[in-house]
């Protein structure tokens, strides 16, 4: 049998219009698909575009933003969710807190400060004792960049039961503080308050992470972070790193 090989000028008109034919068919179908996929970045451009922010839980919210883009995009910020979790706070002054009149705080106040910072009770057994020291402490060091942050807690014995206001009468008329006394806070649980929760996790102790009994006491370096933590039965006179973290060791 011979075998023949067909050039293109012996093909027969009804063939040349059956290619034809195929032809327009693959454009029309490309075109219709080009059309489809336009119409589906039309509908996406007028879409608004979000991104994941912080809010004051470990969750994050969606935010909506007005976009006159007409590109569809998904924005995860890093950052934001890093200042909402107090694990991965870098320093103390990433906190705000509250002060006893309910007033947001802004920790980045005291940078250049060497902070001890306490959590406090008007009805424990350490209470004079603490309150009085502290005092002197801060008597001895304010003018050299000391401040004492105290922060009033109820988890222990219940023994720090009254309101933010009579808390301060107490500390201010008693013992003369003259240090800040902040928000009434949980120390400790699920409630903890972040500032403790990264002040825990930057220094634990040989019983654990968790907060013992009122009067426990953290040394913040002038830099903002944690360099020791001491027991409550820790005499705050006792306390020589003050005095080395401020340079007049």
């Amino acid at each position: 049998m011979l075998f023949t090989t067909c050039s293109s000028s012996s093909i027969s008109p009804t063939i040349r219009i059956i290619q034809l034919t195929r032809r327009i068919s693959s454009i029309s179908f490309s075109s219709s698909r080009l059309l489809s996929n336009n119409k589906n970045l039309s509908s996406l451009s007028s879409k608004p575009n979000f991104y994941f922010s912080s809010s004051s839980s470990s969750s994050c919210k969606t935010e909506f933003l007005s976009s006159s883009s007409s590109r569809f995009s998904l924005v995860r910020s890093a950052s934001s969710m890093a200042s909402s979790q107090s694990g991965q706070a870098q320093s103390i002054y990433d906190f705000t807190v509250k002060d006893a009149r309910g007033n947001d705080v802004d920790l980045s106040i005291y940078k250049g400060k060497v902070l001890l910072i306490v959590n406090v009770a008007s009805q424990c057994g350490l209470t004079n004792s603490n309150y009085t020291e502290l005092a002197k402490v801060y008597e001895n060091y304010k003018d050299q960049g000391l401040e004492i942050l105290a922060f009033p807690c109820n988890q222990f014995g219940s023994q720090e039961p009254g309101t933010n206001e009579e808390i301060v009468e107490f500390a201010c008329t008693k013992f003369k503080a003259e240090y800040p006394i902040f928000d009434k806070v949980d120390v400790n649980g699920a409630n903890a308050a972040p500032i403790y929760k990264f002040l825990k996790s930057s220094k634990g102790s040989i019983f654990g992470d968790s907060i013992k009994w009122n009067f426990s006491k953290f040394l913040v370096n002038k830099e903002g972070h944690v360099v020791d933590r001491y027991a409550p039965t820790t005499s705050p006179l006792s306390i020589e790193d003050i005095k080395k973290q401020l340079g007049s060791a």
